[in-house]
């Protein structure tokens, strides 16, 4: 991708799926026009994860500044609330910001705004912990349900609590969204589009760099702590590789099932950039 026309003083958003490139761009563009990284990936800022989530290395974090990685305990509520409060004084600040990740959701939140939804009380949260993905999808409203990923249990249950708590279904509070923190008109936006079969194997072939440069360790580290649902734990490989540490499933198989489920979040990706990002500038790779 050339990187001409890009202003220095403008922020950028960088949004594609997983393994398509996004850091290494994001770090490109901060090496020749200044700024800082920041990321919108919400598994990226948790601290008990680099290698699985892909966090930028710490030669890369040396090369330049970042924002918002691996500065939340695995334990510690966060959400896209949290992270557009953070977002707040970044944007305010000295430096110009170079947005990157994957997570959809924080994007058009800081480019849309986002509906100011009570926060979900605790004993409504378990109970939503333990039901089926089909009955939380069942008891919501028609509006809020038409709108969301259903396969996404975090979506659907947070969707869930939020008509469970309020009486409200979460389509109606979205319909009061203030202002966004960054209009999309005010920074240069694109979206990485790779090539589903190139996409694919650079999933694979990350993966495997994953297991040389320590996955398996990073997860067993994680398990004295490991809560079940909860979303610091939701990074892709780590179920996978735990049932493996568990002896539940051999390595192999580990491996297979990781990279497909990756795969499966890039195809999810995709869809939710097409629909939700037609005026990004699009970035066709290779």
């Amino acid at each position: 991708m050339e990187l001409h026309g890009i202003s220095a003083d403008r922020p950028v958003l960088i949004a594609g799926p997983t393994a398509s490139g996004k850091s290494a761009l994001a770090l490109r563009i901060v090496e020749q026009g200044g700024g800082v990284i920041v990321n919108a990936d919400a598994l990226q800022v948790y601290s008990g994860w680099r290698i699985l989530t892909a966090r930028p290395s710490r030669e890369e974090e040396v090369q330049a500044p970042h924002a918002l990685f691996g500065h939340v305990g695995m334990e510690q509520p966060y959400s896209v609330g949290h992270w557009l409060r953070e977002m707040a004084p970044i944007l305010n600040g000295n430096e110009r910001p170079v947005i990157v990740g994957g997570t959809g959701l924080y994007l058009s939140a800081l480019t849309k705004g986002l509906a100011l939804v009570p926060a979900t009380p605790p004993a409504i949260r378990a109970e939503a912990d333990v039901m089926p993905l089909d009955t939380l999808l069942a008891q919501l409203d028609p509006q809020t349900a038409a709108g969301l990923d259903q396969r996404n249990r975090a979506r659907v249950q947070r969707a869930w609590e939020v008509l469970r708590s309020t009486g409200r279904g979460l389509a109606e509070w979205q319909a009061e969204t203030p202002p966004p923190l960054l209009p999309l008109e005010t920074a240069h936006a694109f979206v990485l589009r790779p090539e589903v079969p190139w996409l694919n194997a650079r999933i694979e072939a990350r993966f495997d760099s994953m297991l040389r440069q320590g996955a398996m360790e990073e997860v067993s580290a994680a398990l004295p702590g490991w809560k079940e649902g909860s979303p610091a734990y939701r990074a892709l490989g780590a179920d996978q590789l735990r049932a493996h540490l568990m002896g539940q499933i051999g390595l192999e198989e580990a491996r297979q099932q990781a990279i497909i489920a990756s795969r499966s979040y890039a195809k999810r990706q995709r869809t939710w950039f097409r629909s939700r990002m037609a005026n990004w500038m699009p970035v066709v790779l290779p």
